[in-house]
């Protein structure tokens, strides 16, 4: 590569926890993440220990990496990318699943394009799309909403609000919480939604513990579980 070519600006899939890597990311995808020496990561210490997952044939002291998370300011992307812009490649990794997708780095890759720098994506799970294709719910036209308001009223009328914009455009609702806040959160889903709403949970996808269940509102009033702690994606779908 020329001297006066950007590299690329490869995102990088991390597992969704326990995982053997190899068993949900693609070998090839392994391959180039061993291959880069320059990383920018959400947390710098979880993606050593990932590199050290997947085999990085070298030490880790070598490996740069540079935090991206949601303290960072739109002033800290461009000396983020300069080594990439300057020819060099670099591995955006997440934190879990894919990068960008309810995660840090959607300014950093605008700021690639802007830039000229090839971005690529590579295959590996992702929660939210994993958790809508074993739903059942319609996969056609569906939206993520990531995170809802943390306070009582507001959640109730945001769960209020996106019952009535799945029933107005057939469309499947998704959103998810900090599992810690999970029961509260599904206490107050089963109380604002109307009993014959479809609500899916999705928890601890791809570990041995996982489980992913399509109920009506109804249903679930009669036998809630437990979901504390459990990294949970939530999906509502309203037919009436």
């Amino acid at each position: 590569m020329s001297s006066d070519a950007p590299g690329s600006l490869y995102l990088l899939p991390s597992t969704l926890g326990d995982t053997a890597p190899d068993a949900v990311i693609p070998a090839a995808v392994l391959h180039r993440a061993r291959s880069l020496d320059y990383f920018i990561a959400e947390d710098p210490k979880s993606a050593r220990a990932f590199l050290k997952r997947v085999g990085f044939p070298r030490p880790l002291q070598q490996a740069r990496i540079e935090r991206l998370d949601h303290n960072s300011k739109p002033e800290d992307m461009p000396a983020l990318l300069d080594p990439v812009v300057g020819g060099g490649d670099a591995g955006l990794l997440s934190e879990a699943g894919l990068p960008a997708i309810a995660d840090p780095g959607a300014a950093l890759i605008r700021l690639a394009h802007e830039k000229a720098v090839r971005v690529v994506p590579l295959s590996g799970p992702s929660s939210i799309f994993l958790a809508l294709a074993a739903s059942g719910l319609d996969g056609q036209r569906f939206a993520f909403h990531g995170y809802l308001p943390v306070k009582q009223p507001d959640l109730v009328k945001a769960l209020a609000e996106l019952e009535r914009e799945s029933r107005r455009l057939t469309q499947t609702q998704i959103f998810i919480e900090t599992p810690y806040r999970n029961d509260s959160t599904l206490a107050s889903l089963l109380r604002a939604l109307n009993e014959n709403t479809l609500v899916c949970l999705a928890s601890e996808l791809t570990l041995e513990s996982e489980t992913v269940s399509t109920r009506s509102v109804r249903d679930w009033r009669a036998a809630t579980p437990q979901l504390k702690g459990r990294p949970t994606v939530f999906l509502l779908l309203s037919l009436l």
